[in-house]
């Protein structure tokens, strides 16, 4: 039913930017009840957060790695959330997931964008 659909991926250069799109759809609640996050796995590493924010009113939080040079947003509008990734490095290379949850019974990911940054 919920469905997640990452894009904006690519190949960048070192200090490159790129934006990151998660549309979101089929919810049965409201998306402003979820928490929207975004995780990136890098080869041979666990998955990781990167980004989060909640509901309206909530601040976001960032992974300490990347403070400073990414920006998550979210669209109520359009339910889609967003990562603006700025000052890219090579060790940002990683497929990166957007998450809803809501509760447990309530989690869901998309299939993943791969961000590659040249070395």
């Amino acid at each position: 039913q919920v469905q997640l659909v990452e894009s904006g991926g690519g190949l960048v250069q070192p200090g490159g930017s790129l934006r990151l799109s998660c549309a979101a759809s089929g919810f049965t609640l409201s998306f402003s009840r979820y928490t929207m996050s975004w995780y990136r796995q890098a080869p041979g590493k666990e998955r990781e957060l990167v980004a989060r924010v909640g509901s309206f009113s909530s601040s976001a939080i960032y992974a300490d790695s990347v403070k400073g040079r990414f920006t998550i947003s979210r669209d109520y509008a359009k339910n889609t959330v967003y990562l603006q990734m700025n000052s890219l490095k090579p060790d940002d290379t990683a497929v990166y997931y957007c998450n809803a949850q809501w509760t447990s019974q309530f989690d869901y990911w998309g299939q993943g964008t791969q961000v590659t940054v040249s070395s």
